[in-house]
């Protein structure tokens, strides 16, 4: 793993369908959020990278369903950092409510400019690649 963080979630009822359940969709929201706050927790603040004219936007997402969590459910989101490469970084993530596991997941990001083409990830990236590539060796 290149970088993991584990964030708490506690499932709101806005959240959920008629039977009470998150709604499917949601789950996607729950990604971003681990994605942003593991930038966040590495120093980097999304925002900043908007302001520099760059947007990480997802191209490729894979959902598996395991079990349903409902309202008022304290969820732990495990998001991981599993490869970057040029403009894409992949994303692995993992919801659990206590040892029950609720979702997997997995993305691919790309790195944008304010036109929409593909532009190489900033040196923060980078230096993460490296830093793992070195550990390993």
């Amino acid at each position: 793993m290149l970088q993991e963080n584990t964030l708490q979630l506690r499932v709101q009822y806005y959240e959920t369908d008629g039977q009470q359940r998150v709604h499917h969709a949601n789950y996607l929201n729950y990604f971003e959020r681990g994605r942003v706050e593991m930038l966040r927790v590495a120093g980097l603040n999304y925002k900043d990278l908007e302001a520099d004219g760059l947007l990480l936007v997802v191209t490729e997402i894979q959902v598996r369903y395991h079990t349903p969590a409902a309202f008022d459910d304290l969820l732990t989101l495990t998001t991981a950092v599993t490869a970057i490469k040029g403009v894409r970084i992949w994303h692995r993530y993992r919801i659990e409510r206590g040892d029950d596991l609720v979702v997997q997941a997995e993305s691919v990001i790309a790195c944008i400019d304010r036109r929409g083409r593909p532009c190489r990830l900033p040196a923060f990236f980078q230096d993460l690649r490296r830093r793992n590539d070195r550990s390993r060796s």
